[in-house]
């Protein structure tokens, strides 16, 4: 028995083929585009990013200058961690609405303590018969201290009609620096830092297979007599 097949049903089901795979391949075309044109859109706002916002771009001199070097012997033994709240004005009074500055500085900072070993003198170290080691110290000392720029922010700020003082701000953070330091003496830094002086000698001396470490004081100057 044979099919007849109708001349229009297959024209019409190729037609309807074509427009498929024609919608297959146009939408293909259409999203390869729309992605290029989203690629396109992309570089071209990061090309008018590298133009307003330019990547800084840092060129170290080549010469160096060595002002000086020189040996370091001091032994920190001490560090405090401290946070200070600063307030810090300029220009109050009647004018004050005008020419006035007044800001907040949360201060954060460190102070070290320790011994500077380099002070020591040759009697300073003593050993008798019976391996006992007498020690004299220089008493403890701040070594340094420092503002923690990244910690430290302004809090608050009020300023007047004429605008803030530019020197404000920077006073507030060298008034900070010795407020901390002061805090930290304050807390007995300086005698913690001795303690752990002669803590960390002891054992230091003490290894090196002494029997006994005793520290004394150092002696004050003798008044000079005057004539």
């Amino acid at each position: 028995m044979e099919m007849k097949i109708n001349l229009n049903t297959v024209v019409l089901a190729l037609v309807l083929l074509a427009l498929l795979v024609g919608g297959i391949v146009l939408f293909v075309a259409v999203r390869q585009m729309t992605q290029s044109l989203a690629d396109a859109d992309e570089t071209l706002q990061e090309r008018i990013q590298e133009i307003t916002n330019p990547t800084p771009t840092i060129i170290p001199d080549p010469v160096t200058v060595f002002h000086e070097i020189e040996s370091l012997s001091k032994l920190e033994t001490a560090s405090y961690s401290v946070e200070k709240i600063i307030t810090a004005e300029s220009g109050q009074g009647p004018f004050g609405f005008l020419f006035g500055d007044r800001l907040i500085l949360v201060a954060h900072g460190k102070v070290v303590a320790g011994v500077d070993l380099g002070k020591m003198e040759d009697g300073d170290i003593r050993i008798d018969a019976s391996g006992t080691v007498y020690v004299t110290l220089p008493p403890a000392e701040v070594l340094h201290y420092y503002l923690d720029s990244e910690k430290s922010y302004i809090y608050d700020r009020d300023t007047g009609f004429v605008g803030m003082n530019p020197a404000l701000e920077s006073e507030a953070r060298r008034a900070a620096e010795k407020e901390i330091m002061n805090a930290a003496v304050e807390d007995g830094i300086l005698d913690f830092a001795q303690e752990n002086a002669e803590t960390y000698l002891t054992r230091f001396i003490l290894s090196l297979g002494f029997e006994k470490v005793e520290f004394t004081e150092v002696s004050p100057a003798e008044p000079t007599s005057t004539p």
